[in-house]
């Protein structure tokens, strides 16, 4: 059983045994490519989640009828990724062998692929949808294979073809691109086609990845690779509130705010409401 953290997501103060959704987070920025930053994104989010309501009204639920626990953020060693992914997997493998939901709060995006290592073991008939502006689908990036460029790439060869769905993907090298035709379902620029992927994937296990850089830098500036050209608010919070709501999602996770490079705080209190409106539509 894991611990309450001192200081958790707004309303995710329940006790562990009653919790259905757990929170953890994982600030690792080691294999950054531009800016650093998002290792302090755990803890930003949590102070700054008590500056919105537990209510939405969007989906006119409350966090305080449910129950949610947040177990704090782990300890990663700085300068080992292997064993950051590992010991990330070794969290997400604990929430799921108690059948319950891991929810990753990141850090860099490389973060993703311990988390899909340990739901991958438990569940072989693994699907992944993939919110970005990156399509993060590189064989390795200046010689690395475990780096947050490659991360999509690394997941594949854990799922195989054709299970992978991203979307708002707008920049990536050509290779990356021609990939992604032959073994995942990208959709390009925005959410088009979100809603036949969800008629698809209904009935099946499904690990959900939401690189918040999605967002054009207008709405959330406070990420280490911004990228013009991305959705609005609004568009991001029904396609997560969908995703969430209507799929069997058995892991998910957010990432890529560096908060640091924002120091309005706004991206920081977005990227709050977003994991509001998750945990909400995971609450079906």
């Amino acid at each position: 059983m894991l611990n309450k953290n001192i200081q958790t997501f707004i309303a995710c103060d329940s006790e562990y045994e009653d919790s259905k959704t757990v929170l953890f987070g994982a600030g690792f920025d080691g294999t950054t490519s531009f800016r650093p930053g998002t290792r302090f994104a755990p803890s930003a989010i949590r102070n700054e989640s008590f500056g919105i309501e537990t209510y939405s009204p969007y989906q006119d639920k409350d966090m305080t009828d449910y129950k949610f626990f947040d177990s704090g953020d782990l300890e990663l060693p700085f300068g080992s990724v292997t064993r950051t992914l590992a010991d990330i997997s070794v969290r997400t493998g604990t929430i799921l062998s108690d059948g319950k939901i891991p929810f990753m709060i990141g850090g860099e995006h490389l973060v993703t692929f311990g988390s899909v290592m340990a739901v991958k073991d438990l569940y072989e008939d693994l699907y992944i949808i993939h919110f970005d502006a990156h399509a993060d689908l590189r064989d390795d990036y200046l010689g690395q294979k475990l780096s947050h460029a490659c991360v999509i790439r690394r997941c594949h060869e854990l799922v195989g073809d054709n299970r992978i769905f991203q979307f708002g993907i707008r920049s990536g090298d050509r290779e990356e691109f021609v990939f992604a035709k032959e073994h995942t379902c990208m959709n390009k620029f925005d959410f088009n086609n979100l809603e036949n992927t969800v008629e698809k994937l209904k009935g099946k296990k499904v690990y959900f990845t939401l690189d918040l850089d999605v967002l054009d830098p207008s709405v959330f500036p406070g990420t280490g690779t911004p990228e013009a050209g991305g959705v609005s608010f609004e568009e991001l919070r029904k396609a997560v509130t969908l995703v969430c709501s209507e799929l069997d999602i058995v892991g998910c996770d957010v990432n890529e705010l560096s908060p640091v490079y924002d120091q309005s705080g706004v991206s920081t209190a977005v990227a709050c409401k977003i994991i509001r409106e998750m945990l909400l539509a995971l609450e079906k």
